[in-house]
């Protein structure tokens, strides 16, 4: 089959999680869902140039037929999080459309060109397959643009690159050969069933379950969406719902700063203390002064938990084709951060007569990811295939 570069990308509204396999040695990467326009005048360097790390300096530049305004530069990810200015996801935005996507999606593509080019600056770097997903309820309608706009070559620009006697530039022409869309909750669909390097089925049972149906309810950011597979194939009729952890973090955020004076960088900066486990559900908004933050944490976690269920059980009340659904899976980073309040919001609902007993599966954050790279690595060989196929008429044309 020769060289093969496949990249995957879970573009989140609250984090971008990415697997790139190049030859088969697979990276992974996670990257804020933030940035923030660079300013040359207010800019100081930010480290000791042999402390710095790359990832918490990336300053991009894209020039692409995807970007609006080719002339900005923007810190990305990390970097954005901390300043003054970052800018994060708005409610229900429309993903194909918004700059960001294409910023943060090439950027984070060309910081890993990057890493496996360290002394160059200027790099070439084709990915011969990327696959990206998109909310249901964007899905259908958006996936065409979104692969227009991702196919092609675009250059990157990396500015203040740390590592040598002063930051450099390095810049990245990356040259995505092909890109498949797919829907969220379906991909992590593929990851709980597939194996992601012998593309196999590796969980018979989850297969035969689908025989009456399973529902997939992936949490995230902005959205949750509901995914019914009957026999193996996703049914269409569910759709998505504009609701996701993001609005409950940014009450954690206010509350916090009103009443404990610490105001956090950014959502994720609140998402990966709230990972950590409760034992770190604490600020210190003055050096050795330590607060107590599960009291506003937990009530929010729980209000979703409740609404989660919920929009659960009107998907399952309301889809013919899954009614009597064997199983209900929960998917996505808002539904490990908060696995146990939906739990015990169940429990509550046994209580009262309506059962909805939900699965979390091992890796239940990254199971779009991974079905995103088995998306990837399925549609190439059907490429190398249909290639192969039309050659072979050719010849005998």
């Amino acid at each position: 089959m020769g060289r093969q570069n496949y990249l995957a990308v879970d573009i989140g509204n609250s984090w971008y999680k990415v697997l790139a396999s190049d030859d088969g040695v697979l990276s992974e990467y996670q990257m804020p869902n933030a940035i923030a326009l660079f300013d040359e005048e207010f800019y100081e360097l930010p480290y000791e140039e042999e402390d710095v790390e790359l990832e918490e300096n990336l300053i991009v530049e894209v020039k692409s037929q995807a970007i609006v305004d080719k002339r900005e530069i923007y810190y990305a990810g990390k970097a954005a999080a901390r300043q003054r200015n970052v800018s994060l996801t708005s409610f229900n935005n429309q993903k194909v459309d918004e700059d960001r996507t294409y910023i943060l999606l090439f950027g984070i593509a060309a910081y890993h060109a990057m890493l496996g080019n360290p002394d160059d600056t200027e790099i070439n770097y084709e990915i011969d397959q990327l696959a990206v997903s998109l909310p249901t309820t964007q899905f259908k309608r958006r996936k065409g643009r979104l692969r227009d706009c991702l196919t092609g070559t675009h250059t990157i620009i990396f500015h203040k690159v740390p590592g040598h006697a002063e930051p450099k530039e390095v810049t990245i022409k990356l040259k995505i050969h092909d890109v498949i869309i797919g829907a969220e909750g379906a991909c992590a669909y593929l990851g709980m069933t597939r194996d992601i390097d012998t593309l196999e089925i590796k969980d018979d049972a989850l297969v035969k379950d689908t025989k009456k149906g399973i529902i997939i309810g992936d949490l995230g950011g902005d959205s949750v969406d509901f995914v019914g597979i009957k026999n193996n194939k996703p049914v269409a009729s569910v759709e998505g719902e504009p609701f996701g952890i993001n609005q409950f973090l940014d009450i954690i955020i206010q509350k916090v700063s009103k009443n404990e004076l610490y105001k956090f960088d950014s959502r994720s900066e609140l998402e990966e203390k709230l990972a950590a486990g409760q034992s770190e559900w604490y600020v210190e908004p003055f050096a050795g002064v330590r607060k107590d933050i599960s009291k506003y944490v937990t009530p929010q976690l729980r209000s979703m938990a409740i609404k989660y269920l919920e929009l659960f059980d009107r998907v399952r009340s309301s889809s013919n084709e899954i009614k009597g659904a064997a199983r209900y899976i929960a998917v996505g980073g808002a539904a490990k951060l908060a696995q146990k309040q939906i739990q015990e919001a169940a429990v509550k609902w046994r209580e009262r007569g309506r059962p909805i007993e939900l699965t979390f599966p091992e890796n239940l954050e990254k199971l779009n990811v991974i079905g995103l790279l088995i998306l990837a690595k399925m549609n190439q060989i059907k490429r190398q295939h249909e290639e192969e196929a039309n050659g072979l008429v050719a010849s005998e044309g």
